[in-house]
């Protein structure tokens, strides 16, 4: 049954959706970027109802200012008390809940990092998290080095740059930004918290996605779950099913975990 919340968070008001079941091990999907709790392409909207029909909870919201939610949107670094009044709506309306899988995209991985302990989170899945703080219209370095790698072994690029159809100008610009040393302060803030969550995170990464590959030359980690798509949502069916995967078997884990217990 999928039901709608409404939830206070620093005097505002939030709204979440509940997908009830009877698993004592629940998910909390927190939606990365300012995309509204459905996800893009409705994919949270439709894992939450895989995971529900598998029998495991699942809850995910808007945070202030995105979607339902009021209050004002200021960023991922700013939703921690978000993420603390979800945990506890959560709970509260899934009073069996003995276990949390928190699952995000992007920045939304990063929050989860940050702040999910103090939260009250038990175990992390987390795709593509965001540690770029690059602020110009341009990939981040590592997904233009994985890019110009590629082109230097491809004839058809070749012949792009011989008959002008390249941008010169901002192929320049994409190689002095991959050849400058990168500010990583944010990115090493986020390894750090993921590293610090021990066998209790797992890191899922879309090969051919620029964030995904920041985050992998920043963290060397070498046991993410790999899904071969350029998707960043992973938006495709295949993608989408791989994913489902992904946080059925974390889910099964944490679960595992708690029957040892």
């Amino acid at each position: 049954m999928r039901s709608l919340i409404a939830f206070p968070c620093a005097g505002e008001t939030l709204v979440g959706t509940l997908d009830a079941a009877a698993s004592t091990t629940g998910l909390l999907i927190v939606s990365g970027g300012n995309e509204i709790r459905c996800g893009a392409h409705r994919g949270m909207a439709v894992l939450a109802a895989r995971v529900a029909a598998a029998g495991h909870p699942v809850f995910r919201y808007d945070r202030r200012g995105i979607g339902d939610s009021t209050g004002e949107n200021h960023g991922f670094l700013s939703a921690g008390p978000d993420l603390f009044a979800a945990a506890a709506a959560f709970r509260a309306h899934a009073p069996g809940l003995e276990a949390v899988v928190g699952y995000g995209n992007c920045d939304a991985a990063s929050t989860l990092a940050l702040h999910g302990r103090a939260a009250g989170v038990d175990r992390l899945l987390l795709a593509n998290p965001w540690t770029v703080e690059d602020r110009d219209a341009l990939p981040p370095r590592a997904a233009i080095r994985a890019t110009y790698r590629q082109r230097l072994t491809s004839p058809s690029a070749w012949r792009r740059l011989l008959t002008g159809r390249i941008d010169i100008a901002r192929a320049i610009q994409g190689l002095q930004k991959a050849a400058a040393p990168s500010p990583q302060d944010l990115g090493r803030r986020v390894v750090a918290a993921i590293d610090g969550w021990g066998t209790a995170v797992e890191v899922v990464l879309a090969t051919g996605d620029a964030t995904a590959q920041a985050y992998a030359a920043l963290a060397g980690r070498r046991d993410a779950v790999r899904i071969d798509t350029d998707s960043h949502s992973f938006a495709r069916p295949d993608d989408r099913r791989a994913l489902g995967d992904a946080v059925l078997a974390a889910l099964a884990r944490s679960a595992g975990d708690e029957r040892r217990g």
